[in-house]
């Protein structure tokens, strides 16, 4: 019976035996030294580059330390895990990303880096392409705003250096703007009034007289504006805005402004004899020939229409040079016009 007993317990005994040496040998195993990970960060002439920042990832978050170079370039991480699968990254101003995966240290192994070397971070030009016909629509809105003492519309004078050209569309857009503005309209009204003081054209001097002459002036404006600032520079691709120097000797800013009658620029920038402004006074002489009275009509009337016209523009012009541009309300700022754009993408790893 002990016997019996003995042979039972014997491999139980035997076997809670092994499993405690296991256990002990587990327990007293010792861990794998660490080690050790540096590395000189260069630039591509081999100059050495401080403040660079250097990150050393493992697989788990807790494995993940990060460190600045020195100013000769040195960077060290002590106690890295052995066994572990690491990455470096390497990143500074101005240069691409630099990368080493698998990086796995043996036991106590000191690990040296090699060849960080940065290259020059690659630079992408984004240019943001306008169309010239928006940045015309743009100017053109801006120069609406445009008032002389807050209130005269002051439309067709140009304080951009480089404005874009107008297309026809633009140009008769610009012209019944500033036909029917109010102030435009009362100065139209204000005109028939000094013609009736002056008993011109000959009409009778009562409400009728009035009338007439405030019908003829508004004929004449709109025919002159229609005709001399939309239609004919359309027709022969002119701009009829006055271009504003505003430096130089007076004396160069007096000719630009007394020779805008007779000098005009074209849509593709150059000067050409101003058509368009001429042939509006003399339209405006036509229409007037055909509506004043028989005594104020001829050959005359279209002469001294284009007279007057030339003059006002020379007087107007000399304002604009010198004095109205100090009392024109107006955007200090070119309208859309941007600049490209620079950016530094990181580079595919």
């Amino acid at each position: 019976m002990a016997l019996r007993i003995l042979k039972r317990v014997c491999p139980l005994f035997l076997c809670i035996c092994a499993a405690t040496t296991t256990v002990t040998q587990q327990t007293s195993a010792p861990e794998p030294r660490p080690g050790t990970i540096i590395g000189t960060v260069l630039d591509p002439s081999g100059a050495a580059v401080p403040q660079a920042s250097v990150v050393l990832g493992g697989r788990n978050p807790g494995d993940v330390r990060s460190s600045v170079t020195q100013q000769n370039g040195f960077f060290r991480f002590d106690s890295v895990k052995a066994g572990i699968p690491y990455h470096l990254t390497v990143s500074a101003k101005g240069f691409a990303k630099w990368t080493l995966s698998d990086i796995t240290l043996e036991p106590g192994q000191y690990f040296i880096a090699p060849d960080i070397k940065l290259r020059v971070a690659d630079v992408q030009v984004t240019v943001t392409v306008v169309p010239t016909e928006q940045v015309a629509v743009q100017q053109v809105k801006a120069q609406m705003q445009q008032r002389i003492v807050g209130f005269i519309p002051n439309f067709y004078v140009v304080y951009e250096q480089n404005p874009a050209p107008l297309t026809p569309k633009l140009k008769f857009d610009l012209a019944f703007r500033f036909l029917v503005d109010p102030i435009t309209m009362a100065g139209f009204g204000f005109n028939a009034a000094m013609y009736q003081i002056g008993g011109y054209p000959s009409y009778d001097q009562n409400w009728k007289g009035f009338g007439q002459r405030l019908g003829a002036t508004f004929a004449g404006g709109y025919t002159n504006v229609l005709v001399g600032d939309a239609l004919l520079p359309s027709l022969l691709h002119q701009d009829p805005r006055y271009f504003y120097q505003g430096t130089g000797t007076t004396k160069s800013r007096l000719l630009h402004a007394l020779s805008r009658p007779f000098v005009i620029k074209g849509d593709d920038g150059r000067s050409e004899f101003n058509f368009s402004g001429i042939g509006g006074d003399l339209a405006s002489g036509a229409i007037a020939n055909a509506y004043y009275p028989d005594k104020d009509r001829g050959a005359h009337l279209v002469v001294r229409s284009m007279l007057i016209g030339i003059g006002g523009r020379m007087v107007n012009a000399v304002f604009q040079e010198f004095v109205l541009h100090k009392f024109t309300s107006r955007q200090h700022k070119p309208v859309d016009q941007k600049e490209p754009e620079i950016s530094s993408p990181s580079p595919p790893k």
